[in-house]
C-alpha cells in the first residue's frame, strides 16, 4: 500500500502519542496543499473500523480549516464492510479468498452539501456523514 499512498500524495497524520514533530509536519503539508488549491480527502475518524460502525470524528478537521479556511464536502463510503478493504474477519487486505469473492463489492461514495469553512464542526460533519451513509456499512 505504500506505493498507493506515495503516488496519491497521502499525508499520514500520526496519533498524538507519536512523534509531535511528525504531526506538525503533516498539518504543514496539508495547509500547503490547500493553499496550492489541491483537493484533500480527510479521514476524520483516525482509524479503520473493527466493527463496520463509524468511529467518532476527531477535531483535526476543525484545526485544518481554522488554519486554512476552505469549504468542506462531507463524503460517505457505503458497502465497504465485508469487502477486501475492511477488517471484517481480520486485517484489511490480508485474506486472498476475499480478494476474489469480495474485491468487486458494490461500494458507493455519496457526497453531501458543501459546508462553509466558518461552519465546520467535527460533530456536525459526523452527523452528516452518518445520514449520508444510512444503514449500509
Amino acid at each position: 500500500m505504500s506505493f498507493v499512498f506515495r503516488t496519491s500524495r497521502a499525508i499520514p497524520i500520526a496519533p498524538r502519542n507519536k512523534d509531535e514533530a511528525l504531526i506538525h509536519k503533516a498539518f504543514d503539508d496539508v495547509a500547503a496543499a490547500l493553499e496550492h488549491g489541491d483537493v484533500m480527502g480527510i479521514f476524520p475518524e483516525g482509524m479503520i473500523t473493527h466493527t463496520g460502525d463509524m468511529n467518532e470524528f476527531k477535531n483535526r478537521v476543525e484545526k485544518i480549516v481554522e488554519r486554512t479556511p476552505v469549504p468542506v464536502v462531507p463524503l460517505a463510503l457505503k458497502g465497504l464492510w465485508g469487502s477486501f478493504f475492511s477488517r471484517d474477519n481480520g486485517s484489511a487486505m490480508s485474506h486472498p479468498k476475499r480478494l476474489f469473492t469480495r474485491f468487486w463489492s458494490r461500494i458507493e461514495l455519496v457526497a453531501g452539501s458543501v459546508v462553509p469553512a466558518e461552519d465546520v464542526c467535527a460533530g456536525r460533519l459526523e452527523v452528516s456523514v452518518r445520514e449520508l451513509r444510512g444503514d449500509r456499512r
